[in-house]
């Protein structure tokens, strides 16, 4: 459930006050909105991620992006390794194992901790 249905439902009356304190608590702090502005030297900064911007040239934005199945397939081979800043649904979503994949510990063990998809 979504802080909003919670807040509509405790408006709605179909749950208590102490309810919807524990539910909210549940679902822990409210992430910020990712947004994007154009920097003054031209390249595309990302807010709402940490406390500076991360800003990169467009080019380089899909050049990442491109990259994005790489990247999430990296975490999930090295989910047991990995520090997760924020506990929120994405968090808890990617750290919490898959039944069908091979083990952490067993998959990192075997790898190089520096390892990068091209092998550099």
């Amino acid at each position: 459930m979504h802080r909003k249905e919670i807040l509509a439902k405790l408006a709605a009356g179909e749950i208590t006050l102490e309810e919807a304190d524990r539910l909210l608590a549940e679902l822990g702090p409210e992430l910020p909105p990712l947004t994007c502005k154009v920097s003054p030297k031209g390249a595309v900064s990302v807010y709402g991620l940490q406390r500076m911007p991360v800003t990169l040239y467009a080019d380089q934005w899909f050049r990442l992006l491109e990259f994005g199945d790489e990247i999430r397939a990296f975490i999930e081979r090295h989910r047991a390794e990995l520090r997760w800043r924020e506990k929120g649904e994405m968090a808890d979503k990617l750290a919490s194992p898959d039944p069908d994949a091979d083990t952490p510990a067993a998959s990192s063990a075997a790898s190089d901790p520096h390892e990068t998809s091209d092998g550099a």
